[in-house]
């Protein structure tokens, strides 16, 4: 079972980019975050014309999330209790036995603000849907853009990016908590080249530089990470031209 996230910061001008990923890799599941459309606009029909399913929420110009499948997901949850919000940033389904819960986590501004302060008390909530999300499934992925980079090899320059939003203390231990729930970074299951990451700003020719972070992570329950089979981070697409800032994370797990 192949199960991949990816921030597409826009479906609608990403949909072309999508389509090519899907038809080239075809994941089982795709957990897309930053979609930026209202339901009525979501590409349902190209979409099941590649042969996946979908199901989403969304919000205009801002977040929105969405999980494509090829096969039904079912019992999806958007508001899960303790975590209601307008904002489109939670969207929970299981697919083929796999409990699969999309985050766009927020991100924070600035450490020390009251963005910063909101982002650690969505975490906290957040944890405690995982909480029992864990104990309902057996097998429960976590995915999307976690706006964290887990350690200082997950940073481009952790000297500059030292106590910063993204990298700093109360985010990590945020994110360590969530983990000590029973999740495991499968990602770092396997040996992977130095200086991987998943997200490089637009500015300053990040990406041609590679001076990008880690922060689009696929946590798994030990269950199920005992199956993974490898996982890799795709940068293909964010050489396209108008590429989203981030690239898609895949895993494959032996099912």
């Amino acid at each position: 079972m192949r199960i991949a996230t990816w921030n597409v910061n826009s479906l609608k001008v990403r949909l072309p980019h999508v389509l090519d990923w899907l038809e080239q890799q075809r994941p089982d599941v795709l957990a897309l975050q930053e979609t930026k459309l209202i339901d009525e606009a979501f590409p349902v029909e190209a979409l099941s014309a590649a042969g996946y399913q979908a199901v989403f929420g969304g919000q205009k110009t801002y977040n929105g999330v969405a999980l494509l499948s090829r096969t039904a997901a079912m019992d999806p949850v958007t508001d899960p209790p303790g975590v209601e919000s307008p904002d489109r940033r939670i969207l929970a389904a299981t697919v083929d036995g796999v409990r699969v819960i999309n985050l766009y986590v927020v991100n924070g501004s600035e450490v020390g603000s009251e963005k910063y302060a909101y982002k650690l008390e969505w975490l906290r909530r957040v944890t405690e849907f995982l909480r029992t999300e864990r104990d309902r499934h057996e097998h429960v992925v976590v995915l999307g853009d976690f706006n964290i980079a887990p350690e200082d090899r997950d940073v481009h320059d952790p000297e500059v990016w030292h106590e910063r939003i993204l990298c700093s203390t109360p985010e990590r231990e945020a994110l360590k908590t969530i983990m000590d729930l029973g999740f495991v970074d499968v990602f770092r299951r396997f040996d992977q080249p130095d200086a991987s990451y998943s997200w490089w700003d637009y500015r300053a020719a990040r990406f041609r530089r590679n001076q990008g972070l880690r922060i689009d992570l696929i946590l798994a329950t030990t269950a199920l990470a005992g199956q993974c089979t490898a996982s890799t981070i795709d940068v293909a697409p964010r050489r396209l031209e108008r590429p989203s800032d981030h690239a898609p994370v895949v895993a494959d797990f032996h099912l």
